[in-house]
């Protein structure tokens, strides 16, 4: 695989079905405000080419930065296809790496888990995440995975849009994040 021309084809993916623009800022963030410009990645970490893309790319970025981990995953909704396309991916290079998935809450019946998966205590993992505005989502499941013991490795964002402070939030829990996208790559 070129990552290099891999990275392109997602850009242009992302750029011609999940980047929004208004004139006027009429997109609602987390964060509350408004912006002009909205990233809908469902767009693409649910069409099989971005998977495809997305599992690839992640996948190497793991291995570029030397990283072994058990697992990857994230908070539900928004890290899980990309959690799943990874392990799929993963798999297919025969280096398999397992997803997870983070409750937004803990189950309140059965296992009453708030982290689902083959992982257990002690397990090396990657937290996941679409999109970095403020990092409240990816310090959600960061909190999430070391309470149920899991020991976070780092966190990979698809697209940080290097504002409100979200990495730095993130990297306040002492933990390294990396992107594969930034805001001014589109």
């Amino acid at each position: 695989m070129d990552n290099k021309n891999d990275w392109e084809k997602l850009r242009a993916f992302i750029t011609e079905k999940c980047f929004l623009r208004s004139d006027k800022p009429i997109f609602k963030l987390t964060s509350g405000q408004m912006s002009d410009f909205y990233f809908d990645l469902r767009r693409a970490t649910l069409s099989p080419e971005g998977q495809y893309l997305i599992g690839n790319i992640i996948l190497e970025k793991i291995m570029e930065l030397g990283l072994s981990p058990v697992a990857v995953g994230g908070l539900t909704m928004g890290a899980d296809p990309i959690s799943t396309a990874v392990a799929y991916s993963s798999f297919l290079k025969q280096k398999p790496i397992e997803a997870f998935v983070i409750r937004k809450e803990p189950k309140a019946h059965g296992t009453m888990k708030q982290v689902e998966g083959n992982v257990e205590e002690g397990d090396e993992v990657i937290i996941l995440d679409d999109v970095l505005t403020t990092g409240k989502s990816t310090i959600k499941a960061i909190e999430a995975a070391r309470a149920a013991g899991l020991k976070t490795l780092a966190a990979i964002v698809l697209l940080d849009r290097a504002e409100h402070e979200g990495r730095k939030n993130v990297e306040a829990l002492g933990l390294p994040l990396y992107s594969i996208f930034r805001k001014e790559d589109f």
